[in-house]
């Protein structure tokens, strides 16, 4: 996309939870970030000044709402309001990470279903379309009543897989860590042409997993461990042992969100795992970069995405993992 003229009537901008993939979106694209500051009184309150017009432009407000969830929401709904009031033509939400998608049903009763909630209130201040990345169900997509681009990365992580050289491609196998990671397990497992194989688990209370079985035959082979996110890591590690114990070669794991709080990185660094492969859709601080975790930057997949969304174009071609341009791009 770049050397190819820009419509001027796109503004990309960027809030605080992920300045470096939005700075690797404009820049692919072809455009400056936009101008905006976000600060904080001194009790908390945040306050954003739009610094240049976007009256009659199409914004694109980069930002996933993950940690600090709460105020990387607030700051959301803050700009979209700013860019309501300034006359924008169409205010279009980026969300690489969608947080708080893991309450999107009523598991119990009097239970909330807070992915709707956030829905309502991005819907309410503003927005006129959503485009996000690895929804941690795909029927979120549905809380939302303007239209919705899902996209997957799924393709740039086959990507990576099929570039690796330690990797014998005829003895792949895909592994779900769960029943409901089956399609997503199976999607990759088109890309690189592998089985699957699943592990079956209870969880006895939340963030603590327990590994009983394994659906299918990963004895001899080089097992892919593949999930939405990474989260305190539990269930990657134990699954990697429980494959390691059943005859895999080697175990790697990947996700598209690494959201990586409590023990994660201290479970990752200590288990079978040989790498774990994921995308910058949530912006990784020095600390959590260790050497087993590989980034692979989204942006192209954004920046391709935004474009053609500007040009009224098809984005279904995005999720084919030969679709030129979107080769994988290790961040180091």
């Amino acid at each position: 996309m770049q050397g190819e003229a820009v419509d001027p009537n796109i503004k990309i901008f960027s809030l605080n939870s992920n300045q470096e993939l939005a700075e690797r979106v404009a820049q692919s694209i072809g455009v400056p970030l936009g101008k905006v500051s976000v600060s904080q009184f001194s009790d908390g309150e945040i306050k954003i000044n739009i610094e240049e017009s976007i009256r009659g432009n199409n914004v694109y407000i980069i930002q996933s709402t993950s940690s600090p969830v709460n105020d990387h929401l607030m700051e959301l709904m803050i700009m979209i309001d700013a860019c309501r009031r300034a006359s924008a033509e169409t205010i279009n939400v980026v969300i690489p990470y969608f947080g708080y998608a893991r309450q999107d049903r009523k598991a119990k009763p009097r239970e909330p279903i807070t992915s709707k909630l956030i829905a309502n209130m991005i819907e309410s201040a503003g927005a006129t379309r959503i485009l996000a990345l690895d929804l941690h169900a795909s029927q979120i997509q549905g809380f939302f009543d303007v239209p919705v681009d899902h996209l997957m990365g799924a393709p740039l992580l086959a990507n990576y897989f099929l570039n690796d050289e330690k990797l014998e491609k005829q003895d792949m196998v895909v592994v779900s860590p769960d029943h409901g990671g089956v399609t997503r397990a199976r999607k990759l497992a088109e890309f690189l042409d592998a089985p699957i194989a699943i592990i079956d688990k209870r969880r006895p209370e939340a963030n603590v997993a327990e590994v009983m079985n394994i659906v299918g035959n990963v004895e001899g082979r080089h097992a892919i461990i593949i999930d939405d996110m990474i989260d305190t890591a539990g269930t990657i590690t134990l699954a990697a042992e429980a494959l390691e114990d059943a005859g895999a070669l080697s175990v790697v794991a990947c996700c598209t969100h690494p959201v990586l709080s409590g023990p994660a990185i201290e479970r990752l660094d200590n288990s079978v795992l040989r790498e774990v492969v994921v995308t910058d859709s949530i912006q990784l601080p020095e600390e959590k970069r260790i050497d087993k975790i590989k980034q692979v930057t989204v942006a192209e997949l954004i920046a391709e995405a935004i474009v053609r969304i500007h040009e009224n174009r098809s984005v279904s071609p995005l999720f084919n993992e030969k679709f030129k341009g979107l080769e994988h791009t290790i961040i180091d």
